[in-house]
């Protein structure tokens, strides 16, 4: 697969395709992505460490944010309890692969004359409802909201600035943030950077995945705690919305070259599949049955995630 098809696969929008198309070309070039640190680094965290890793081998220098101040103004927890894990989350990004990248912590970068100027001439040009709507999918407690969390969309328009990226990555749910730095960066002498937004997957019980409801499955479980998990997963027939399917495509196939599903030889024997779109054709016509993707799912799983436990211990 060639770069542009590496950078753009599981992703459900690129803004701009023609300006992702001339960044490649380029022979120097950043991406960051930023983190909140948070206790538990689980699947939801992989689908961007899985992209980073695809921006690393497409030729991208890679710069991962620990954002322990954006964390600190999003109510997760104070100054002291974020920052301790953030050293935590580096070594289970590392685990997951991100390696050979530099990794930078928020307060280091953002504590400073230069990017405090920045943020506040930012400020300037930000509406107030504009900063709360772009606040509404990944703020805290948004039905009433702080100043705080009206500070954290122009500091992240000051980190892709004063980091020099070229390109940002992040779910869906950065959108508007991403949004506001490509109009508003230019005004100050900064590139409007490439943005690559991948998907917000389900929870195991198909619900949004949410620390607080536990329906998530972190790179810490053991390897019973996974395949219970997968157990349980809520698996139906249909293949929109399916968690066990999201985890095949956008944790397991990047990261395999191939997936053996096991079966008894009455039920047909093992199947291998060499990539997730032979796999889901496979599920929609029934010729794979819900328990043995789960456990397939959990044992793949197992196998992908062996690494980082061994590298966190």
């Amino acid at each position: 697969m060639d770069a542009y098809e590496r950078v753009t696969r599981n992703t459900v929008e690129i803004v701009t395709e023609d300006d992702l198309r001339s960044l490649l070309n380029k022979p120097t070039k950043k991406v960051y992505a930023g983190y909140e640190p948070s206790g538990e680094i689980h699947l939801g965290h992989l689908v961007t460490v899985n992209k980073l890793v695809d921006l690393q081998e497409a030729g991208f220098e890679v710069v991962v944010l620990l954002a322990d101040v954006h964390a600190f103004l999003n109510r997760k927890g104070t100054m002291e309890k974020v920052k301790e894990l953030a050293d935590y989350n580096r070594r289970c990004f590392e685990g997951l692969g991100l390696k050979n990248v530099q990794y930078v912590l928020g307060s280091d970068l953002q504590l400073n004359r230069d990017y405090e100027l920045l943020v506040l001439q930012l400020s300037q040009q930000i509406t107030l409802n504009r900063a709360t709507r772009s606040m509404d999918e990944v703020g805290r407690q948004m039905d009433h909201p702080t100043v705080s969390q009206m500070i954290y969309p122009i500091m992240q328009m000051a980190d892709i600035a004063m980091l020099g990226a070229d390109a940002a990555v992040g779910g869906i749910d950065q959108r508007k943030i991403h949004m506001l730095a490509r109009e508003h960066l230019v005004n100050f002498g900064y590139t409007a950077p490439v943005c690559i937004h991948t998907p917000i997957l389900n929870g195991i019980d198909g619900k949004k995945m949410s620390s607080s409801q536990g329906n998530y499955i972190s790179v810490a479980d053991t390897e019973e705690e996974i395949k219970k998990k997968c157990q349980k997963a809520f698996c139906p027939p249909e293949i929109p919305e399916n968690p066990i399917l999201q985890i095949f495509q956008h944790h397991l196939f990047p990261r395999l070259p191939e997936i053996t599903i096991k079966r008894p030889e009455k039920f047909g024997g093992d199947r291998t599949f060499s990539s997730y779109i032979d796999l889901e054709t496979a599920y929609g016509k029934s010729e794979v049955h819900a328990m043995d993707l789960k456990k397939s799912c959990g044992e793949s799983l197992i196998e992908i995630l062996a690494p980082v436990r061994e590298y966190i211990k």
